[in-house]
């Protein structure tokens, strides 16, 4: 798989997760503050990694700041793109079980390496569940339309 890597800054995390998604045999791809124009604006970050995503340049995308809300919320900006902010490995499977999350955004400030590892395992292990109700839910926030029936 080819995997978007953005974030405001290069630090231990940022390289132990290209590290880490290289050691795992996907292609990587760098922005921001990691990629060749250097760029430290989050919100750049974010919208780059998000328009590779929602393009199908890349399979998925991973975003970094600080908080990792700056980035999500840019990445969400570009249409096709579900970002979620995780913090745990639960909340990571969550987000593509339920969700079909494509972006996965970490905080700089609160992920360790050893649970961005497992938050990795956890989102290259879990499959969007083929429950109807879900993909209405996925559908609606992708169009905007009416709430989902809760029948």
């Amino acid at each position: 798989m080819r995997i978007a890597l953005g974030s405001d800054e290069a630090t231990e995390l940022t390289a132990a997760l290209e590290r880490d998604l290289r050691e795992r045999g996907h292609e990587v791809a760098l922005f921001g503050a990691l990629g060749p124009e250097k760029d430290d604006a989050w919100p750049n970050a974010g919208r780059a990694v998000g328009e590779a995503v929602a393009s199908g340049g890349c399979d998925y995308g991973i975003v970094c700041c600080w908080t990792g809300t700056g980035v999500s919320i840019a990445a969400n900006k570009v249409p096709g793109v579900r970002a979620a902010l995780c913090g745990d490995a639960e909340t990571a499977a969550g987000a593509r079980r339920w969700n079909d999350a494509n972006v996965l955004a970490l905080s700089l400030r609160a992920t360790s390496i050893p649970i961005a590892k497992a938050m990795l395992d956890a989102w290259f292990s879990t499959t969007p569940t083929d429950d109807p109700k879900y993909a209405a839910m996925i559908g609606q926030i992708q169009t905007g339309d009416s709430p989902v029936s809760r029948t």
